[in-house]
């Protein structure tokens, strides 16, 4: 189990995510803008860095092999961007929910976001699902993402701010994460074979960014009180509404593969690329979404607890089901 669950993303880098919390809470001077650190720089440059990275490894052989199921894709974006965005809104009016917080813009933001690419495939492969079309759906759903996700966030973020510009939000992400993305696509070629080389560096330098992204965002929420009238008892309460609603999506997809008729392997596709969201892209998009640092702290914090909890539970499912396959 330990195993399965570090291969999925219970690791050290798990536990170093909720150590960077802990850190910004008890110096959170050294993560904000004032620092002579520099550390949200870093962070910013490093973005650009990851997709440069993460574009030399996307094999276009690999990506070829996925395209012919498109009932399968469309299911699975569909999903990740429609659905997820609609449910949380459908929510938000049944409940009557405050939309002008941040926690709630948060969820929504969560709701809006890719799917996840390593874990959504490592546990499509212990399930016995359809590993090329994982790929595929994973790895496009990044790059769909660029633009749907601020499109959708533009509905909320326009009634908070009316100097959101929605234009140069997308610009910026196409120059920072959509360009080095491509650049790295097209010199895969000559390249790819380093990056499968240095692999593991790359996926800790990747991860280094990440926790430089959390810790310095944390550090302008704390810096500013940002969670003072938050109790650990609304945190509890937002992580249970948010294991509520990864078994609500799980369920979803179960129903939705069945009405399609998909056979099983393409049916485990769906449960895991479309049940999951993206904690990189949430970290990277939310540097250019909330230019306020101060805001995205709180605004991540949804999304942090929605990743921990499709690790450990998505873990445990793919093993079940895993284990039925092989009997």
């Amino acid at each position: 189990m330990i195993q399965l669950l570090a291969k999925v993303g219970i690791n050290g880098f798990f536990f170093a995510l909720l150590g960077m919390i802990a850190l910004a809470y008890f110096f959170p001077s050294f993560g904000t803008e004032q620092s002579p650190l520099h550390l949200p720089d870093i962070a910013e440059y490093g973005v650009s860095i990851i997709f440069f990275f993460y574009g030399l490894k996307l094999n276009p052989e690999k990506l070829k092999s996925g395209l012919s199921n498109w009932k399968l894709h469309l299911v699975i974006q569909l999903t990740t961007f429609v659905l997820f965005p609609f449910i949380i809104l459908g929510i938000g009016e049944a409940f009557n929910v405050d939309t002008s917080s941040l926690t709630w813009l948060g969820i929504f933001y969560l709701a809006t976001l890719p799917s996840t690419v390593s874990s959504s495939v490592v546990m499509v492969a212990i399930a016995g699902g359809n590993l090329p079309a994982a790929i595929f759906n994973a790895s496009i759903s990044s790059i769909i993402g660029i633009f749907i996700t601020p499109l959708w966030m533009s509905q909320l973020l326009e009634k908070q701010d009316a100097n959101f510009d929605i234009s140069s939000i997308i610009l910026r992400l196409c120059l920072e994460v959509l360009l080095p993305v491509i650049l790295g696509f097209f010199l895969h070629k000559k390249w790819g074979k380093w990056t499968e080389r240095y692999n593991g560096t790359l996926r800790m330098f990747d991860q280094v960014i990440i926790l430089l992204i959390v810790y310095t965002s944390f550090c302008e929420s704390f810096a500013n009180n940002m969670f003072s009238n938050q109790s650990f008892g609304e945190i509890v309460a937002l992580g249970l509404w948010m294991l509520l609603f990864f078994a609500v999506m799980f369920g979803i997809m179960f129903l939705v593969s069945r009405w399609f008729g998909f056979n099983r392997p393409d049916t485990i596709t769906v449960l895991f690329c479309g049940s999951k969201k993206s904690l990189v892209q949430g970290a990277v998009m939310g540097k250019v979404l909330f230019p306020n640092p101060v805001t995205l702290g709180v605004a991540l914090l949804p999304l942090m607890i929605y990743h921990a909890l499709q690790l450990l539970v998505g873990s445990m499912i793919a093993q079940q089901m895993g284990r039925k396959e092989v009997v």
